[in-house]
């Protein structure tokens, strides 16, 4: 059955609206006579519609409002609360729209109203007062944004647009657009992860107060050293080891010294017998190296006591390989020369030892000369004793190097060498002898790194260090780079020591400094004996980490 044309006319039909001032269309149903719209009442006989929703068109053509008066006699509606429009009549929007059925009306070009603020001039929606809609409003709580709009069905532009469903615009206000916490913000609220957090922090507080205490220690020391010292004395030393072994080099074959050996002049001379004391006047070494160097293994004066040689010292290459390192040797009398331990502020640490752990000014004169002392006690192998006081436990069979009241030391085995005696007035014992009886035992190449202390990059060949005593009572003490133990020995052993230890290995720790009136007997000048050594000469002038050895004139 053909659609009436009024129903074709019907779906043709874009909009109700139009652009005059009349608030509705003519009826595009409407052909000689009062069509019903499909979906409400018809028109009315004299050709104005009826409200789809609502009553009838005024007697004077203009249409009531559905919930208020009729609109006015120049066309205009009026406003719900009775105020008319301004003459540029404004549009209902028909429903559904996207203001719930009491918004007001759209503008076209509003004027300004007594109490109301009017919106733009793009139809923007009339807002009886700037509050938001209420719960039935399907507007977000925010303020009006003029960008953005709807357009109107006449193609004008409308206010705010319904909320999009799905994802929320980043950063939009409102309970529907609430910014999503962050998942770091989701993780602290939950009580294991503050506890966790708070547990890291006060860690990390812990780590720096005690990294700073010892970067700021006295004692000597570059920050590499103190930091690796630190690391060890919380047990990571393997990883301290590592990082070493990463850097190690191993010896440089061939080559010369980086200093000459030659003997200074007024350094060798004769000397007399002084009221029948006789000096001991060593004799040359012979090089390891082979043919010597000019000036090697000859004794010079380092110091000298009531005119007598107390100190001499000279200088061997240690193989004829590593030609290019050169190892200090020194001879010191005991019959002119007396030997005092000092502890180290941080090792064995602050303790009643009646002895302080640097040289004080007042307390140089006669100051001859100054040597390291041995490992860290909780490596040693062995335990301190001073004035009384220890630090550790002095172990049977332990190599030890005995301080008596006399001013003299030895040393030897504890418990069969040297031993407890009302004469001992300190004691410092450091791994196993390496000299003994005159010998060098076959332990000394054994688990070299495991026996002998962790050496830098885990390399045999080290600065190291070690004093011995030789059958005429002199003590030797002997130090230089790229030493194994080996060759420590051995070269303890060639300067006449029959019995011998190692004291403290790696560079920062080597010293052997002898001291120079020049003028100041009272405060003396300081002098490395080998020029490469790391340490500084004037390192016992301050406060010192490790124990050490004075040696001053008797």
């Amino acid at each position: 059955m053909p659609r009436p044309a009024s129903r074709r006319a019907s779906q043709q039909s874009a909009s109700p609206h139009r652009d005059d001032p009349s608030p509705y269309e003519h009826d595009p149903y409407a052909q000689n006579g009062a069509p019903y719209q499909p979906d409400g009442p018809p028109y009315r006989p004299n050709g104005s519609p009826y409200r789809p929703d609502g009553p009838s068109y005024g007697p004077d053509g203009s249409p009531y409002r559905p919930d208020g008066p009729s609109y006015g006699p120049d066309g205009s509606p009026y406003r719900p609360d009775g105020a008319p429009y301004g003459p540029d009549p404004s549009y209902y929007r028909p429903h559904p729209s996207p203001y719930p059925p009491d918004s007001l009306p759209y503008q076209a070009d509003p004027p300004p109203y007594p109490n109301h603020t009017p919106y733009p001039a793009n139809r923007s929606p009339y807002l009886p007062d700037p509050a938001p809609y209420g719960p039935a409003s399907p507007y977000e709580p925010q303020p009006y944004d003029p960008d953005n709009t709807t357009p109107l069905r006449d193609g004008g532009s409308g206010g705010p647009q319904p909320p999009r469903r799905g994802r929320r615009r980043k950063g939009s206000g409102g309970p529907q657009g609430a910014k999503r916490p962050g998942r770091v913000r989701r993780l602290l609220r939950r009580p294991w992860a503050r506890v966790i957090l708070v547990l890291i922090a006060v860690f990390c507080c812990w780590l720096a107060f005690s990294i700073g205490q010892a970067l700021t220690a006295p004692g000597g020391g570059s920050l590499s050293t103190k930091l690796a010292e630190w690391a060890r004395d919380h047990y990571l030393g393997p990883v301290v080891t590592f990082g070493e072994w990463l850097t190690y080099s191993p010896p440089k074959v061939g080559g010369k010294p980086s200093f000459s050996f030659v003997v200074p002049k007024g350094s060798q001379q004769k000397f007399k017998h002084v009221h029948g004391f006789q000096p001991i006047i060593p004799a040359r070494l012979s090089s390891p190296a082979g043919t010597p160097l000019p000036g090697e293994g000859v004794w010079r004066v380092l110091e000298t006591v009531k005119a007598e040689p107390a100190i001499f010292g000279t200088f061997l290459r240690v193989d004829a390989v590593h030609t290019s390192y050169a190892s200090g040797i020194v001879s010191m009398d005991q019959r002119l020369v007396t030997f005092q331990l000092r502890p180290g502020s941080e090792d064995p640490g602050p303790g009643n030892w009646n002895a302080k752990p640097w040289i004080p000014p007042g307390t140089r004169s006669g100051l001859l000369a100054a040597f390291n002392g041995g490992f860290k006690l909780d490596s040693s192998g062995g335990g301190f004793y001073l004035n009384g006081s220890y630090r550790g436990t002095l172990t049977d069979g332990a190599a030890s190097v005995v301080y008596y009241r006399n001013g003299t030391i030895k040393v030897g085995e504890w418990g069969r060498d040297v031993r407890m005696t009302p004469d001992v007035v300190g004691v410092r014992q450091n791994l196993k002898l390496i000299v003994d009886h005159g010998n060098v035992p076959a332990t000394v190449n054994q688990d070299v790194l495991g026996s002998w202390g962790a050496t830098l990059g885990g390399g045999y060949y080290v600065w190291r260090s070690g004093l011995g005593i030789t059958r005429d009572g002199r003590i030797i003490f002997v130090y230089g780079d790229r030493l194994d133990v080996q060759d420590l020995a051995s070269l303890l052993q060639r300067a006449g020591a029959v019995e011998a230890l190692q004291l403290d290995i790696n560079p920062e720790w080597m010293s052997y400094d002898y001291y120079k009136v020049e003028g100041h007997p009272t405060d003396p000048i300081p002098v490395n004996l080998l020029p490469d050594q790391q340490a500084t000469p004037y390192r016992y002038y301050s406060v010192y980490s490790r124990d050490f050895t004075v040696v001053y004139a008797r």
